[in-house]
């Protein structure tokens, strides 16, 4: 799968920690946003660039992390066709993925450790959409 993964300064750490996990498991990743913790990066620039990535085709998923996860997940849903979820735990990234097809997983690097976001980044990728009755009201959103 080719994944789209940006952060602001805040999220610089847990940015690269994900993104070399996803690489140790197969994955493409394309990494946007801040080039260290120490120098300020806006997370509307990092979520922008993954929200362009995934309507755009280039990436099949996105994953975007600020300090807390809300920002950047703001910015990644001004563009047609995302689906951001902010996910804080496991249920959140099955439900998203499952009842809402979000194509974006937002995470706050203040809120979730290493550890946990793997594991959650790895529910959201490995959910498929229900479909069913939900699949009206996702329509709903576009």
């Amino acid at each position: 799968m080719i994944i789209s993964i940006a952060s602001d300064h805040a999220g610089y750490e847990l940015r690269r920690a994900i993104a070399s996990y996803l690489k140790e498991k197969g994955h493409q990743v394309s990494e946007h946003g801040a080039e260290s913790s120490s120098e300020p990066y806006s997370y509307v620039q990092a979520g922008r660039a993954v929200a362009k990535d995934v309507t755009g085709g280039t990436a099949e998923r996105g994953i975007a992390i600020c300090g807390t996860g809300i920002g950047i997940s703001i910015v990644c849903n001004k563009k047609q066709g995302i689906r951001c979820a902010l996910c804080v735990n496991e249920t959140m990234s099955r439900l998203a993925r499952q009842h809402n097809d979000a194509n974006v997983l937002a995470m706050g690097a203040r809120i979730v450790g290493v550890t946990l976001a793997q594991s959650i980044t790895d529910t959201f990728l490995g959910e498929t959409f229900d479909g069913g009755r939900h699949r009206d009201r996702v329509d709903d959103i576009e």
